[in-house]
């Protein structure tokens, strides 16, 4: 049996084969959860946010056309996070989702200072910056994927991240 592709895997879930469903799952479970990850730090909100973007794969299943299924996913995923996003605003007036790193030896400490260190640079960015450099930096997606994701085009997103990679650097000196 030759190895379908995510896009394939997907038009035979909407045509109601909810086995294919695994498949998609298992490729793309972790890549969700740690894009939430790099974006809030907290286990239990990502786990649900995950979660809540494959109930809504199977539930919209018969909207999927075809095209490029990474971007039609993590469309989802963005629209779940900015729902959470939203929510968390009206519930909470704390800061966006600190991160606070556990310290065990004298090299994990200062790794995990530098990790919290570059955490707080990026918490400083607004949502839609933080978002560009989680999907190109942390996720590995290319620019054409991501322009598809925020409906733009390659070259403007391309400006977007070094130009937020700039302001990052800024940021991350001026604050240690």
């Amino acid at each position: 049996m030759k190895k379908l592709t995510d896009e394939e895997l997907m038009l035979d879930v909407a045509r109601g084969n909810l086995d294919a469903m695994a498949h998609i799952f298992e490729r793309y479970n972790k890549r969700l959860y740690n894009f939430y990850f790099q974006m809030i730090r907290d286990k239990a909100i990502c786990e649900d946010m995950t979660q809540t973007v494959f109930y809504k794969v199977m539930r919209y299943r018969t909207s999927y056309k075809g095209g490029q299924f990474v971007s039609w996913i993590f469309k989802i995923a963005r629209n779940v996070f900015s729902d959470q996003y939203q929510k968390s605003k009206k519930t909470s007036n704390t800061e966006d989702l600190e991160f606070v790193a556990s310290k065990k030896t004298d090299n994990k400490i200062e790794r995990n200072d530098d990790v919290a260190h570059l955490h707080n640079a990026l918490n400083k960015l607004n949502k839609e910056e933080k978002e560009l450099i989680v999907l190109n930096r942390f996720q590995g997606m290319k620019y054409d994927k991501i322009a598809e994701i925020m409906g733009s085009s390659e070259g403007a997103v391309k400006v977007k991240v070094h130009r937020i990679i700039k302001k990052l650097k800024t940021v991350y000196l001026e604050t240690i």
